[in-house]
């Protein structure tokens, strides 16, 4: 086990270094010069000159490039070009509201499709079985974009149950993490009923039914037990998505995390805080795959024996 983790550790180095020099190179392909943009077209010569210095961008691309892997490895990021803070701070200063964020569409979405999941690979083709991918078939299919506003005018304009937007009390993440979590639900239903309901046909579930074992403790213990490893991956691949597709949620609730931060730069020509918080984006979901990679070992015996052997 401690040697996967170190050999999936390793290979996640150069990940990270690709991902960090695909961001530089992304930024600095965009069309149009940065300074022009910040600055306007009515900016002196001087000022563009003052500012292109500030920015390091009257050097060589790969004198820029080193300079910018050199800061990555002590958390130098730059400064942001408005308010003069440095980038690493103002991003991990948001960080944790969006990790709260996508913890929370997390969560509700495994509550409300494992259990949906059961029940529609309990009774296969039955009224329950449709129900449930009716359900996961809506969580799937409604975007964000649309979503986020309904619940908006169903719920807070409506009824005034919830907050439209903010982050003062957490009445304020409800409809946030529902719009963001929904479609991960649907995903994680329809995954849940086909493994388990899959798994449901093989001999050993046979065995404990002639043994005496009652349908509860064969789905949840025998039937989702086996089921464990591919619906961690999914649930990881995903989750790792939740933190790229909460640039659309917090933008529509005003939440105060990367995502809705990204959104501000790129309005306001920040680059040097756009390809940091781009750059926090990509290696959440690197970092997400690594600990979905270990936790799928951890939940497969077998994979455990054969890396020790």
């Amino acid at each position: 086990m401690l040697r996967y983790i170190a050999r999936r550790v390793l290979v996640a180095v150069p990940t990270v270094l690709g991902v960090a020099s695909l961001v530089f190179l992304i930024i600095h392909a965009t069309p149009g010069d940065p300074v022009d943009a910040m600055l306007g077209e009515s900016a002196s010569a001087a000022a563009r000159s003052d500012l292109r210095h500030h920015l390091g961008l009257d050097r060589p691309l790969l004198e820029q490039y080193v300079s910018f892997l050199a800061g990555l490895t002590h958390g130098d990021l730059g400064q942001s070009v408005h308010t003069g803070e440095a980038v690493f701070g103002v991003v991990m200063r948001h960080l944790p509201m969006t990790a709260a964020l996508a913890g929370t569409a997390l969560t509700l979405a495994v509550t409300l499709a494992i259990p949906l999941g059961l029940l529609a690979a309990a009774r296969v083709g039955g009224f329950v079985d449709r129900a449930c991918l009716l359900v996961s078939m809506l969580g799937v299919s409604l975007p964000n974009f649309w979503l986020g506003p309904m619940l908006v005018l169903c719920f807070s304009l409506g009824l005034g149950w919830l907050p439209v937007s903010g982050s003062d009390s957490l009445a304020h993440i409800v409809l946030p993490s529902i719009t963001l979590g929904l479609s991960l639900a649907g995903i994680l239903t329809r995954m849940t009923r086909s493994t388990v309901a899959e798994i449901l046909r093989d001999d050993f579930i046979r065995t404990a039914r002639a043994a005496g074992a009652s349908e509860p403790r064969i789905l949840c213990r025998h039937a989702l037990g086996n089921a464990l490893t591919p619906l961690i991956t999914i649930v990881g691949l995903q989750g790792g998505a939740l933190l790229a597709g909460s640039v659309i949620t917090e933008t529509l609730f005003a939440w105060p995390g990367v995502g809705r931060l990204t959104v501000d730069a790129i309005r306001m020509r920040d680059y040097p805080l756009v390809q940091g918080c781009v750059l926090a984006i990509a290696l959440s979901y690197v970092l997400m795959n690594l600990a979905t990679d270990i936790a799928g070992v951890w939940a497969n015996p077998r994979a455990r024996t054969n890396d020790d052997a």
